[in-house]
């Protein structure tokens, strides 16, 4: 029954997002403050299907404009990520997204950059293309540099793109790290607590492509330990032993 609930009540709530968050962006087209407008829509879900979300900034605020990284797990991202998105900030999202009724085309109406990973030279031509838009707009990109959704697995290897990006742009790399949700069910009442930390920035600055590698490393290594601090502090938060 709470199953059933739960989807109707979460299609409903998703379907008036859409709806109004769409009419919203035809009056304002691809406005940077647009993707901040439906991630604070979509966290607003979280509490009803049973999850807790602990957001922890940095006390010195991120920099703007920057590359936010992060930790791509499952669906459940669009709720629980979502509120740790800032204003001024659009997703990096693979192009095949704009072909999914309603949901592309708001993704792309939204702001939201669109890139081809099946073609290396038009992935690598939409980089360069971000790289100027976050410096003549002002803009900071968020984006999942696992490429794919981890499932549970950890952190998975990170694809170079975003890093050839913040070294061209001369922006810093924030990491943004969510605790494990692969526990999290539609029929169970409490889905536990999920804490999303947004770390320090990781500065660029005179780096060149050939540091993409060890800057990858680094910050692969960084997201990583946090991960598992987090899962161990949110498991205890729920009185059993974190997710492996």
């Amino acid at each position: 029954m709470l199953l059933i609930v739960r989807s109707l009540l979460l299609a409903i709530m998703l379907m008036l997002a859409f709806v109004f968050g769409g009419l919203y962006c035809l009056f304002r087209p691809r406005h940077r403050d647009n993707v901040h407008m439906f991630a604070k829509l979509f966290s607003a879900v979280a509490p009803v299907l049973g999850i807790k979300v602990i957001v922890r900034q940095p006390q010195t605020p991120s920099p703007s404009p920057c590359i936010y990284l992060a930790n791509h797990q499952n669906n459940y991202d669009m709720f629980t990520h979502t509120a740790a998105v800032p204003k001024g900030t659009v997703s990096l999202g693979k192009k095949s997204i704009v072909w999914m009724p309603l949901f592309g085309q708001i993704y792309w109406l939204s702001g939201n950059i669109l890139i081809d990973r099946n073609n290396r030279h038009k992935a690598f031509s939409t980089m360069a293309d971000t790289a100027r838009k976050i410096k003549e707009k002002c803009l900071s990109v968020w984006i999942f540099p696992e490429g794919t959704r981890s499932r549970g697995k950890g952190l998975l290897p990170f694809k170079a793109g975003a890093f050839h990006t913040a070294i061209a742009a001369g922006v810093p790399i924030v990491p943004v790290v969510a605790s494990n949700q692969s526990n999290i069910h539609l029929n169970r009442w409490n889905n536990g607590v999920v804490i999303i930390e947004v770390m320090a920035p990781i500065s660029t600055e005179g780096l060149s492509k050939e540091d993409v590698k060890p800057l990858s490393a680094k910050v692969h290594s960084l997201m990583a330990d946090k991960l598992a601090e987090l899962d161990h502090e949110a498991g205890s938060m729920m009185g059993k032993p974190a997710a492996v």
